[in-house]
């Protein structure tokens, strides 16, 4: 069986076989591009908390924004793949995505006030979230398009190992970079990443989505609502740790904060890598429950913690439980669409990711100021346990 290829230009090329696995320039190009997510992670709050002055509230805010222009502009994404390939879409956000650092640059510089560097940080995370959102889409669709849809869940365990390998180095990376030479180096980091993104992913084939009738964005929606639930109430967990990790361990004075995300990523990356194929192969309903319990566990591992160590094996823990959730029902999600309504699919399925970043910051901001960091993790491990839930009543879908 074959994908429609496309060269630069758009024009139809010799249809080349499916690979049995996804293209490594795809997946390399969307390593690249996701460590400019994963440099700020743990730089940006401690910059809005510490240096400019702001409250918890506001950090989570900050962070959430990015979320917020990702989801309302997934559904262009996803027509942009639709209509002309995971390539453009992938391109086009990588570029947004080095504005952004630019951004994060500015709003560094001396001699601004803490209001004016909060403004230019906000709208450089609005510029992120736009960027995020084609080139993740972009990628995703893309990796997919290269090896069929009877391989999308192996093809989406790819592409979640390149993005959270990025998190897991590219956090502890901006978090040295930032105290060794400040916010600007690190900054400049987040420039270069998606350059180097866009000159790899330049040179990879193209593919095209099947032809066919396409469905207006909301109706994609309709179709796999329950799934992205799910994923929305997975990605609690994962926020807490992006977003207030760092002050979590800086409020109890443990060290190695810069390693909860490179904990989590070693959890995360060895289930893809040795489990990846189940999503493919069985149930992705029963593969999703079981995942989502695991997180849970791993949530009120950190809610607990007497230590820094407890507190990084709960994010290893969390991150054995959240690696195959995305392809488990990203699989189930893919099923309910026709194939010419794949990438509007993958966009509106990460956009309940989105709103779980957008909503949730804000969120566990209150939570972390009116009852301290470690409730956040808490909070994670009960929204993990309703995801659990939800996907025990999607296991027979309704038609």
């Amino acid at each position: 069986m074959s994908a429609l290829a496309v060269n630069g230009a758009g024009q139809p090329t010799a249809a080349p076989q499916f690979l049995t696995r996804p293209a490594p320039g795809i997946i390399a190009a969307l390593f690249c591009g996701y460590l400019a997510v994963g440099l700020p992670l743990p730089v940006i709050p401690l910059f809005v908390h510490d240096k400019l002055g702001f409250s918890t509230l506001v950090v989570g805010l900050v962070i959430g924004i990015q979320f917020l222009a990702t989801v309302l502009t997934r559904g262009y994404a996803g027509r942009l793949t639709d209509q002309h390939g995971g390539k453009r879409s992938a391109l086009q956000g990588a570029a947004v995505s080095a504005l952004a650092g630019l951004l994060y640059f500015v709003a560094a510089m001396p001699g601004l006030s803490p209001t004016a560097s909060l403004a230019i940080a906000v709208v450089g995370r609005l510029a992120a979230g736009l960027g995020e959102s084609q080139f993740v889409t972009g990628c995703v669709s893309w990796s997919i398009a290269s090896v069929g849809p009877g391989r999308a869940g192996m093809s989406m365990s790819w592409t979640g190992i390149a993005m959270f390998a990025a998190l897991a180095i590219g956090a502890p990376i901006g978090m040295l970079l930032y105290q060794s030479y400040g916010l600007e180096v690190a900054m400049i980091a987040c420039i270069v990443a998606p350059l180097v993104a866009a000159a790899v992913a330049i040179r990879e084939i193209s593919y095209a989505t099947p032809a066919g009738p396409r469905l207006p964005f909301y109706r994609v929606i309709g179709q796999i609502w329950r799934e992205g639930l799910g994923l929305m109430l997975q990605g609690v967990g994962l926020l807490g740790l992006t977003a207030f990790s760092s002050l979590y361990f800086a409020a109890r004075h443990w060290d190695n904060a810069g390693l909860v995300m490179t904990a989590f990523g070693i959890g995360f990356i060895f289930v893809r890598g040795v489990l990846g194929h189940l999503p493919d192969r069985m149930s992705g309903y029963r593969v999703a429950l079981w995942s989502l319990v695991i997180e849970a566990v791993g949530q009120a591992m950190i809610w607990f913690a007497p230590n820094d160590v407890m507190a990084l094996a709960g994010a290893l823990v969390t991150g054995l439980g959240c690696a195959l959730i995305f392809p488990s029902l990203g699989v189930e999600a893919l099923k309910r669409v026709l194939p010419a309504n794949r990438g509007s699919a993958m966009g509106a399925f990460v956009a309940f990711l989105d709103i779980a970043y957008g909503f949730s910051g804000p969120v566990a901001g209150v939570i972390a100021g009116r009852f301290g960091y470690a409730a956040v993790y808490l909070f994670g491990a009960g929204c993990a346990l309703a995801g659990a839930t939800l996907v025990v009543t999607a296991r027979s879908p309704q038609s």
